[in-house]
């Protein structure tokens, strides 16, 4: 019997390199990329995989107008929820290639799941890239001058501009509650997970309700 596997959130038995799309669930998805902090820790604050992926989401369907493109951009890191974060120079040594097939296969699974089409829009690229300089003037400083040679283009992109008030590293259950909403916001009829999601939103403001009791 295979011991390869993980147990999520829900209590689910999932097997990250062999991933069966009927195993997939966007609440654990969204549990664990809440719990998962970029960079490997090396922030001024905990910043999760969640924020980050709920910031790009919004950003593409900002650029773009188009939800489709926006949905990838908020499940665009959606295999590091059973593989975990790894920083972005390690994972793209050769030494890494299993690693990456691993999560190249995990992120069919999630889309065949969730109804995406397979390949990542480019405009999620981009805006991913254009989030590392963001992310990196508001939560890395001070910025290591050499940094920029480890990323394609030589040089960090310039950070976007952020609404006044608008504080980059939420709480983790924040966080969780505004992946959930904002998934339901782009997707409200067309799976059945998005009962789910209800579901788990009355749940979390039920139990923040009485912890303010």
């Amino acid at each position: 019997m295979s011991k390869e596997w993980i147990q999520t959130r829900s209590g689910k038995k999932f097997f990250p390199l062999a991933p069966n799309p009927a195993d997939v669930d966007l609440a654990d998805i969204a549990h664990a990329l809440s719990n998962i902090c970029r960079y490997t820790g090396h922030v001024s604050r905990f910043y999760s995989v969640a924020e980050h992926s709920v910031r790009v989401s919004k950003r593409v369907l900002h650029l773009s107008s188009n939800p489709h493109f926006a949905l990838w951009g908020l499940l665009h890191d959606a295999s590091e929820a059973y593989l975990t974060d790894i920083a972005r120079p390690v994972k793209h040594q050769p030494a890494m290639a299993a690693y990456r097939a691993a999560e190249k296969k995990l992120q069919i699974a999630i889309c065949t799941r969730l109804g995406l089409p397979l390949e990542e829009p480019a405009i999620v690229s981009q805006v991913d890239m254009e989030m590392l300089g963001t992310e990196a003037h508001h939560l890395m400083q001070p910025i290591h001058p050499e940094w920029g040679e480890t990323v394609p283009g030589g040089k960090l992109p310039d950070p976007i501009p952020i609404a006044r008030g608008d504080f980059m590293g939420w709480d983790p259950v924040v966080a969780r509650v505004r992946f959930l909403a904002w998934y339901d916001r782009l997707r409200p009829i067309c799976w059945e997970k998005s009962e789910i999601v209800r579901s788990f939103l009355l749940r979390e403001v039920a139990a923040e309700m009485a912890r303010a009791a």
